[in-house]
């Protein structure tokens, strides 16, 4: 009985990095048979250079994540940790969405070179995080400056509350 949540979520893991193995290997399949060998006409360097892309863009993320996916096991064997939780949002669900654009990206520059533009999304979610972050270390607490009158009022009540004198009732 001891581990239990440890083997589940070494089996959750294994089933969702096979699950991700074969997104990856469809999306590539799918564009080395529509792309390079029905319009093979219209193929160019630039084709190889966005499969070769698109592959390391699949590679990173996901040896990233079956890093994290990977179980630690004691001296002995006995299994010690599961994995990381794919299931969780951070640095996890990044990858998840690098390695989902990418599949969205490879499959749909069949149609066009023009979808390219979307890994732009990228790095443009990464500076929108990074100024939200940043717009916390620079605003030196001055959310605390703009209150509302109801959040004002909210905490002078509580402060109040909180400095009335407690009778505490003992036994006799």
């Amino acid at each position: 009985m001891a581990n239990q949540g440890a083997k589940k979520r070494k089996e959750e893991n294994s089933r969702h990095m096979t699950k991700l193995l074969r997104i990856i290997i469809v999306c590539n399949v799918i564009y080395v048979l529509v792309r390079m060998l029905i319009f093979h006409s219209s193929i160019t360097w630039k084709h190889w250079v966005g499969l070769i892309v698109t592959s390391a863009a699949y590679a990173v993320p996901y040896k990233q994540l079956a890093s994290m996916a990977k179980p630690s096991y004691a001296d002995d064997g006995e299994l010690l940790d599961g994995g990381f939780d794919m299931g969780t949002g951070g640095v996890c669900g990044y990858l998840h969405d690098v390695i989902y654009i990418t599949c969205f990206v490879q499959l749909m520059s069949i149609l066009s070179g023009k979808f390219w533009y979307t890994y732009l999304l990228i790095p443009a979610f990464g500076l929108y995080q990074i100024s939200g972050l940043l717009k916390g270390f620079l605003s030196n607490g001055s959310e605390g400056d703009v209150e509302d009158e109801k959040s004002r009022k909210k905490r002078e009540k509580m402060e109040k509350k909180a400095s009335r004198t407690k009778f505490v009732k003992g036994r006799k």
